[in-house]
């Protein structure tokens, strides 16, 4: 196989592993803060119904129930995203399953694409009667394929995903103060140098796989690595009023002033301006930053069980005021290396695309989050 077809075909797997996450978030973000509140003010799951409780127990109830189910929204995803309609209900059941053997959200994530390639294999290669082609994309495909891919699961795939899910867990748990401060520094490299692209998403898949078993930390880490970018680069912007370098034009402040209520919101992608105008010095400031606000945040054992929201996801945080001295330490070190890196520049100079710049352009380089 060449390294082409191995790139396109990773590139394909990647795909779907995207969209489904894009369904994930908003499914995640819901159900963590609907439990993070319901928690934050005494809140108990509900056993039974017929016993008394109250609001904030009905909170906690419903965010538990949400993420409890995140093995089966990620299967889903990837099973509709390979075989379209087809793929939903042995996606569906796949996540169950996954649930069932304690194989977890790794389970969910490998037995999508399982359930996914099996229903699609039927869609293209079956042959029925003209009289059942209305039964196969409703009912035959769906129904085979579930039964093929629970299988898979119960007798083959579910036991040993089960077994790395805990080994998993267990290292994470295991882990002393110096590998703590290794993870949560690597952690916070990859989750800031593409700026919410495609390593960012990986990195986030992997971490939901903590979060679901309960180990928030990780989640914290990406969450600050996410904002690094955009408040230190404002920060790079005062640091240019005292120390009289001016490392931005006028258009980038402009940029600036989007870009930073974005980094609020853990959103990144108001940066683009600035990072792609000089891209390497941008990705070593960015890295730097990570690295050491995320190992902080490990060390001080900041955990978000809410992977998105940024500063608002705050209340929600367990050691929230050290995840934010965390923030502010990973931002200052982008900022100050940022700072040192970049050139002086005129601040009222405009950067011209010429014919030569856009032959060097490739398209397929532009990340579009979503």
């Amino acid at each position: 196989m060449s390294a082409y077809s191995s790139k396109k075909i990773f590139n394909i797997l990647k795909q779907h592993a995207l969209t489904a996450i894009s369904y994930l978030i908003p499914i995640v973000v819901s159900g963590g803060f609907l439990l993070a509140i319901g928690n934050l003010f005494g809140g108990e799951n509900i056993e039974s119904i017929n016993e008394s409780f109250n609001f904030f127990d009905t909170l906690t109830t419903m965010g538990g129930l949400i993420l409890g189910l995140l093995p089966v929204v990620i299967a889903t995803g990837i099973a509709f995203s390979i075989a379209d309609k087809p793929g939903i209900a042995p996606g569906f059941l796949v996540g169950l399953v996954s649930i069932n053997m304690d194989a977890g959200f790794i389970g969910g994530f490998i037995g999508g694409y399982i359930a996914g390639y099996i229903a699609k294999y039927l869609r293209d290669k079956m042959k029925v009667p003209t009289w059942a082609e209305g039964l196969k994309p409703m009912l035959i495909i769906p129904f085979i394929s579930s039964i093929i891919v629970g299988l898979i699961m119960y007798y083959i795939l579910g036991t040993p995903i089960s077994l790395l899910t805990q080994a998993l867990n267990n290292f994470l748990l295991g882990l002393d103060t110096g590998q703590t401060l290794l993870f949560g520094a690597i952690i916070g490299i990859l989750s800031s140098i593409d700026y919410g692209g495609p390593i960012n998403k990986i990195v986030f898949a992997f971490l939901l796989t903590l979060q679901s078993e309960g180990i928030n930390e990780p989640m914290a880490v990406l969450m600050l690595a996410s904002m690094v970018t955009p408040f230190g680069f404002s920060m790079s912007y005062f640091m240019q009023k005292i120390f009289n370098k001016n490392i931005y034009t006028q258009m980038e402040v402009e940029t600036l002033k989007t870009a930073f209520p974005m980094g609020v919101a853990m959103i990144t992608e108001g940066c683009f301006p600035i990072v792609f105008n000089d891209l390497w010095r941008a990705i070593l400031s960015t890295g730097i930053g990570g690295a050491i606000g995320g190992a902080l945040s490990m060390y001080w054992s900041a955990g978000s069980p809410v992977p998105h929201g940024g500063l608002f996801a705050m209340v929600t945080m367990t050691n929230a005021w050290a995840w934010f001295a965390a923030l502010m330490i990973g931002s200052l070190v982008t900022g100050i290396v940022f700072f040192l890196l970049k050139k002086r520049v005129d601040k009222d100079a405009v950067k011209i695309l010429t014919e030569e710049d856009e032959s060097d352009i490739d398209m397929d380089d532009l990340i579009v989050s979503k």
